[in-house]
């Protein structure tokens, strides 16, 4: 599953250098595809959907820092546990229940989004 962060979130930011796939984004801010990721272009997320990862997405909240789910990999191949819940100072960085996947699909999405 992918991590959310809750309308509890205080905007410190702590969480968003952690993410090593760059995952989250300051409210109302875009995010891409291509951030934080050796994704270039067009390409096939492993949906099926093509995407250009240049493109810039809408911002999935306006008021909190917020994760992207298909970004998301709860730091599986990188480290032992989600970054972003570790420095939380307010502990709203908590699993969503919306995003339920497998180590395998997490790991699979950390080579997708790497190349690895």
């Amino acid at each position: 599953m992918a991590i959310i962060i809750t309308d509890e979130c205080i905007n410190c930011g702590a969480c968003e250098p952690e993410c090593p796939n760059t995952a989250i984004y300051e409210g109302a801010d875009d995010w891409r595809y291509k951030d934080g990721t050796k994704l270039k272009g067009k390409v096939i997320l492993p949906d099926g959907t093509e995407i250009d990862s240049d493109e810039a997405q809408t911002p999935i909240s306006d008021e909190v820092y917020y994760i992207v789910p298909g970004k998301c990999t709860e730091c599986k191949g990188f480290h032992d546990e989600p970054q972003c819940a570790a420095v939380c100072p307010v502990d709203c960085c908590i699993p969503d229940d919306n995003h339920l996947e497998s180590e395998e699909t997490l790991l699979n999405r950390q080579a997708f989004l790497h190349n690895e």
